[in-house]
C-alpha cells in the first residue's frame, strides 16, 4: 500500500511517453506548505474525548510532468510535519507524518501568463513518532497511517521563461485509527486543508 502512490505516477508518467513522446514538460515546485486539519477532528473513548489537532508548515515540492499542454500528472512530497493533538483542550500528543499525494491535473490556460488549474488524486500519509504528553504521560500512542482521495486548484503566474510562482489549495481525506497501549480507542479525522505558495522551474 505505502508504494501505491509512485507505483501509479510511474504508470502515468508512461503513459504520458507513450501518447506525447517529443514533449518535455517536467516541472518541479518547491515551497511553504501548511496543513490546516479542520476544526473538531472527532471523539474517542466514546466520545468522552474530543480530538483537536493543531495546523502546521513545512516545506513542500512537487515533481511533475506535461503529457500534453493540458493534462499532467503530479506528485505532492515534503518535510515532515509535527502537529499537536488536543484532548478536551489538553495537549496529549505530539506526533509526525508525511503526505504523498498523486494528482492528475487539468491545466486551462497552458500559453497564458495565469494558468488555472484543478487536480484529483490519492494520498496516502505516514504517520510516525508519536510523544505522549500530559494526560497521555505514560501511555503508549500508535496512529494509524491513511489513505484517501484528495481534491486540488491552483493558478499558475508564469514570471520568467521557465519559472512560475504557483499558489494552490488542497483538500486531503486523512483518517488515523488511535489505539493507546494497543487497544483502539477511535479515529481522528484530520481531513485538512493544503496550502502551498511554491516557485516553479520547468525542463
Amino acid at each position: 500500500m505505502k508504494s501505491l502512490p509512485l507505483s501509479l505516477l510511474a504508470a502515468a508518467l508512461a503513459l504520458g511517453a507513450v501518447t506525447n513522446a517529443h514533449a518535455e514538460d517536467w516541472f518541479v515546485r518547491f515551497g511553504p506548505t501548511v496543513v490546516d486539519p479542520k476544526s473538531g477532528n472527532g471523539s474517542l473513548a466514546g466520545g468522552a474525548l474530543q480530538t483537536d489537532i493543531k495546523s502546521q508548515t513545512a516545506l513542500g515540492f512537487t515533481l511533475g510532468y506535461h503529457y500534453t499542454p493540458n493534462w499532467a500528472v503530479e506528485l505532492l512530497a515534503s518535510t515532515p510535519f509535527e502537529h499537536s493533538v488536543q484532548l478536551n483542550g489538553a495537549t496529549a500528543a505530539d506526533f509526525k507524518h508525511l503526505p504523498p499525494t498523486l494528482s492528475l491535473q487539468y491545466y486551462f490556460l497552458p500559453d497564458g501568463k495565469v494558468n488555472p488549474f484543478l487536480g484529483l488524486g490519492v494520498n496516502y500519509t505516514l504517520t510516525f513518532d508519536v510523544k505522549e504528553r500530559g494526560p497521555l504521560t505514560g501511555t503508549r500512542v500508535s496512529m494509524g497511517d491513511s489513505f484517501g482521495i484528495a481534491a486540488q486548484g491552483g493558478i499558475v503566474f508564469n514570471i520568467a521563461k521557465g519559472w512560475d510562482i504557483v499558489a494552490d489549495l488542497r483538500w486531503i481525506d486523512i483518517d488515523s485509527k488511535i489505539k493507546v497501549d494497543g487497544v483502539k480507542v477511535g479515529s481522528a479525522n484530520v481531513d485538512p486543508l493544503v496550502y502551498g505558495l511554491h516557485l516553479g522551474y520547468r525542463f
